[in-house]
């Protein structure tokens, strides 16, 4: 099973421990492209998502498709400030 986590790229804050012990992360400069950015994941067998809950505000299909998901486990963040 694979982790990875989706943030912006302007949060220097957020998963700072998940990126030190080398973890999978995506920083996304267009958060509009959340959606694609988690299926392509999914598609490389990623069943764990930590996502900021600025960047869970611009997907589509985080409800929708993955948050009721047996095989997709998201869990969503609140955003250092």
């Amino acid at each position: 099973m694979k982790i990875s986590y989706i943030k912006s790229i302007h949060d220097n804050t957020s998963f700072k421990f998940f990126k030190n012990i080398g973890m999978d992360g995506i920083e996304l400069q267009d958060l509009e492209n959340v959606d694609k950015v988690l299926e392509n994941l999914i598609k490389d067998d990623y069943k764990t998502f930590f996502i900021t809950n600025e960047v869970a505000g611009y997907s589509q299909d985080l409800f929708k498709k993955y948050y009721n998901s047996k095989d997709i486990n998201i869990i969503i963040a609140k955003t250092k400030n």
